[in-house]
């Protein structure tokens, strides 16, 4: 049986204006993780996803790439305790 993972992203590049947060949505319903994606004053996304190992591991992969006007250059990544609320939302620009 495969854990639960907790990761915070920190997601640089063209990120912003690309439609990059719906897409995160659409990719994390897709994949039943529970979180938030936010867009940061500096030109950053900050996403915090949740689930099962190998569902996280396939959302990493898909965050190196993102939506297809996006050009991501560096993703930062800790691992998180805190088990988000159950759905995964757009959280307001922090």
């Amino acid at each position: 049986m495969s854990g639960i993972t907790i990761f915070k992203l920190r997601i640089k590049g063209a990120v912003q204006g690309v439609g990059f947060r719906d897409w995160a949505i659409g990719e994390a319903n897709a994949r039943g993780l529970s979180g938030w994606v936010r867009n940061r004053s500096d030109g950053s996304i900050e996403m915090l996803i949740a689930g099962p190992d190998p569902k996280i591991d396939d959302m990493l992969r898909a965050a190196t790439q993102g939506p297809e006007l996006a050009q991501v250059t560096n993703i930062d990544i800790h691992k998180e305790t805190e088990m988000p609320a159950p759905g995964f939302v757009r959280k307001p620009t922090l």
